[in-house]
């Protein structure tokens, strides 16, 4: 390897990719941006190549951006968890465990997981982050996250990670008791004119409700706010006659005790499956072998 390449030329080149300008890849690094360009020209004259290039959309990787970003990826997740590892035997030898679990998956399947992990490695310390797609993977590439427990995103989104599969899960649509559509025979047309929650751009469900309402004639609803949190969402439900998109397992609790109810539409288009990710080449630690134990044993049967 050439041993001009340092780790601040991985560290720069994966910060402008994670945030997508040079301008917040200087405020992650809290470098000027004369010296993150010049750290950034350093290494494509290391490679002797173009690693990105600019236009007014923002940052876009060439292929050999791709390539070597991959690999600085795991190269920087590696030293992180090097260092992790040292520290945690400085402070008696307890491993530490950072598992990142999407919404539907933090609401419905991550409390019997940690449970059961519990009682296969108590010793382990666990630190838990939810949150959306883009972000925990993000996190996950760069070596701050050691697994990603959630859907499937596209091809683009699952770029340089690995997946195994759990279960699979669809999308509902829910109304909150009292709405005028429950209990009634309806069409899709029929979601039209109601306010609704719908994914944001970003979200892992977001391309499966748009295909799924392409399918279906259905145009942009004129109402819709743009959320994927579970919070908010139950809370306006209950204060507005809305409708909501959302993936079953962040509401199969409130289905279940009656708080919320799946209008009985034909969703079946949006399942899509649910999984671990982790980085491909990264050998797994005893916790995280452990944990991967504990979230098959706990995994719904489809």
């Amino acid at each position: 390897m050439d041993r001009r390449i340092k780790i601040r030329h991985m560290e720069a080149l994966s910060a402008i990719a994670r945030q997508g300008s040079l301008k917040a890849a200087c405020a992650e690094l809290n470098l000027s941006q004369p010296a993150l360009s010049k750290t950034l020209k350093e290494l494509e004259d290391i490679l002797g190549a173009t690693l990105m290039e600019r236009d007014r959309s923002g940052i876009r990787m060439t292929p050999e951006g791709d390539v070597f970003l991959e690999f600085a990826g795991q190269s920087l997740a590696a030293l992180r968890r090097g260092f992790d590892g040292v520290k945690a035997l400085r402070q008696g030898g307890a491993e530490v465990l950072r598992v990142g679990s999407l919404p539907s998956v933090a609401a419905r399947l991550m409390p019997e997981a940690v449970a059961r992990f519990r009682d296969l490695s108590p010793d382990t310390r666990l630190h838990l982050r939810d949150g959306a797609h883009g972000a925990l993977t993000g996190e996950l590439r760069a070596g701050r996250l050691d697994m990603v427990i959630g859907r499937m995103g596209t091809a683009e989104m699952m770029t340089g990670l690995s997946f195994t599969q759990l279960y699979e899960e669809r999308v509902v649509c829910v109304a909150s008791p009292g709405h005028p559509l429950i209990g009634q025979a309806i069409a899709p047309q029929d979601l039209q004119g109601w306010a609704m929650l719908y994914p944001p751009e970003g979200a892992a469900i977001r391309p499966l409700i748009d295909r799924w309402c392409v399918a279906h004639g259905l145009g942009a609803f004129a109402d819709r706010i743009e959320c994927v949190s579970g919070a908010f969402g139950r809370n306006y439900m209950r204060v507005a006659t809305a409708l909501w998109f959302i993936s079953e397992g962040v509401v199969a609790q409130d289905l279940a005790d009656g708080r919320l109810f799946a209008l009985p539409l034909d969703l079946s288009l949006t399942a899509g499956p649910v999984g671990l990710m982790t980085l491909p080449d990264a050998a797994p630690s005893r916790s995280a072998q452990l944990f991967t134990r504990a979230l098959q044993d706990v995994t719904p049967r489809n």
